[in-house]
């Protein structure tokens, strides 16, 4: 697996079409990742929470439902990465965690898979994790 963070769509292509490992894109820019999603063949989008800013009345969690529903037509899994939760203040936290949460409302309503990158844990902890912030037991099986 290797971890593709690029700030621009060019870079990003030139990136994908160098590797030939399986490949997990991230990326702070909302539109960047909509365009990597529906063009280029990567394997997992790995969505930050840490520096987003939420809107008034809604929760910016960096995925939509066009977005899960390009996802979805692409096979491409939804990544949550675990070191923003492990790593941030409890304030962050909160913010950080009830994203995640929206997200895996989202992901279950598109039949998405949600996966927790890196794997720092063991997987009975990542499956109580995905339980416990409203995963379903069919997104949980394969953590």
């Amino acid at each position: 697996m290797e971890i593709i963070k690029e700030t621009t769509f060019e870079k990003a292509r030139n990136s994908i079409k160098k590797t030939d490992k399986t490949i997990i894109f991230s990326s702070d820019d909302d539109e960047l990742n909509r365009k990597v999603l529906e063009k280029l063949p990567i394997k997992i989008l790995l969505i930050n929470q840490a520096h987003r800013k939420d809107y008034q009345k809604q929760r910016n969690s960096g995925l939509d439902s066009p977005m899960a529903k390009v996802a979805k037509k692409n096979k491409i899994t939804i990544g949550i990465n675990l070191k923003e939760i492990l790593e941030s203040s409890e304030e962050k936290k909160e913010k950080i965690l009830s994203r995640i949460r929206q997200n895996i409302k989202l992901c279950n309503k598109n039949k998405l898979e949600m996966i927790f990158l890196p794997k720092l844990r063991d997987s009975h902890s990542l499956k109580a994790l995905g339980l416990v912030l409203g995963m379903p037991t069919w997104m949980t099986k394969d953590l």
